[in-house]
């Protein structure tokens, strides 16, 4: 292949509609003079509203084709279902809501380009944020010999520029482009705007996506039941449903309350401190839902233990290194936790509340005993339980004797 051959290769342009992606697609068509191909890898929140729109804009701002990939399905299979089962959360708040997509989306991103003839693909991160490291690790892990192209970081554009850019040329600018940076998926929507600048504040309430005014005209209360297969979930209100549909659906019920939203801090790939809005309804039902089922049927060593195994599992994911073959170590690790984790939690929603009601599991080790939690011996007698007391107490005993106290 010659040099002039290679560089008519198409670009491929992961797109998201966004700013940064929109002002990608004429400038590196002038600038590079290749044609571009933008793709949207759906990992969720795209209704045919949205996808028709993205075609749109895609073929206005230049591209000779645009492409929509479906990967909701892959997206939990691969992922989200892992996140449940280990019930991760950075710094006990924020449910990965995006960043945990940008391995499959790169990993799809460059399955493309070897389809199309290309070894160039580019993306819209800036230098600043976490996105540029998840992307370009997960895309060199991938095909090292990719090209990745990263304009907007490496040449420094900064968000008034790109939209004047496309202003002068009467090219569609996405609304709301100067004033918040929006991603929205499967596992909820971040925000991004002035007041996540610093920590002082938290942003307006119309800049909510799911739920704006959601406390401010609050909806009565409602009960819902959800129910697991082995770490799963697979039913809402008795209706079984696909995963991907249920966790659609609870988005809509959940945002209504206004459950899930949360201004994050926390460390940055890079080891700075961000702060970023999100709203993650599915997630925090979901997540909340199943530790309690998980308490009901995992003993105490495994909840421990896939705990410790859960957090380092998070932040790989946040880093973008879900490929390493650690993270298949992990999966199955939680995978074998998920054995028993089968039954239904209660829940019921107010505004900016979820309750957990009750749990009901066949698997249930609080229905195991024979025991009553503070009423009345099982397993053992009176006589055992002061024996086994008088065991544990030995440690304290003999550390006072040491110390020289009396006994």
């Amino acid at each position: 292949m010659t040099t002039q051959q290679k560089n008519q290769s198409p670009i491929i342009l992961g797109f998201s509609g966004g700013l940064d992606t929109s002002f990608l697609v004429p400038w590196m068509k002038e600038q590079l003079g290749r044609p571009v191909v933008t793709v949207t890898i759906n990992t969720g929140g795209l209704d045919a509203a949205a996808v028709k729109d993205l075609e749109q804009r895609s073929k206005q701002l230049g591209a000779v084709e645009h492409v929509l990939v479906e990967a909701r399905q892959v997206f939990f299979e691969r992922v989200l279902k892992y996140l449940i089962f280990g019930n991760v959360r950075r710094g006990h708040l924020y449910p990965l809501c995006v960043g945990a997509e940008r391995g499959i989306q790169a990993t799809l991103l460059a399955e493309l380009a070897r389809e199309r003839g290309s070894q160039t693909v580019g993306h819209g991160c800036t230098a600043a944020g976490n996105d540029q490291v998840r992307f370009e690790v997960a895309l060199r892990t991938i095909a090292p010999g990719l090209e990745v192209l990263a304009p907007v970081r490496d040449e420094g554009f900064i968000r008034t520029e790109q939209q004047k850019y496309l202003e002068d040329r009467k090219l569609p600018v996405p609304v709301r482009g100067s004033s918040y940076s929006i991603n929205r998926g499967l596992w909820g929507v971040t925000i991004g705007g002035r007041e996540t600048l610093d920590s002082k504040e938290s942003i307006p309430e119309d800049a909510w996506v799911l739920s704006p005014n959601a406390l401010e005209k609050p909806q009565p209360a409602t009960r819902h039941t959800i129910g697991f297969t082995q770490g799963v979930p697979t039913s809402l209100d008795g209706k079984a449903m696909d995963p991907v549909a249920l966790i659609e659906a609870l988005e809509t019920i959940g945002g209504a309350y206004g459950i899930g939203r949360g201004v994050h801090v926390g460390d940055t790939v890079l080891g700075t401190k961000g702060r970023v809005a999100f709203e993650a309804p599915a997630a925090d039902i979901l997540l909340n839902a199943h530790r309690e089922l998980e308490k009901l049927v995992l003993s105490g060593p495994q909840q421990r233990i896939k705990d410790q195994v859960a957090a380092q599992y998070g932040d790989f994911v946040h880093e973008g290194k879900q490929l390493d073959p650690v993270c298949r170590d992990i999966e199955a690790l939680l995978s074998s936790s998920q054995q028993r984790v089968t039954g239904e939690v209660k829940i019921v929603l107010r505004p900016g509340n979820l309750f957990i009601e009750g749990v009901i599991s066949p698997h249930s080790l609080m229905a195991a005993t024979k025991g009553v939690y503070g009423e009345k011996a099982g397993e053992w007698t009176p006589a055992d339980a002061l024996g086994y007391s008088r065991i544990l107490s030995l440690p304290g005993i003999l550390q006072t004797r040491a110390a020289g106290g009396k006994g």
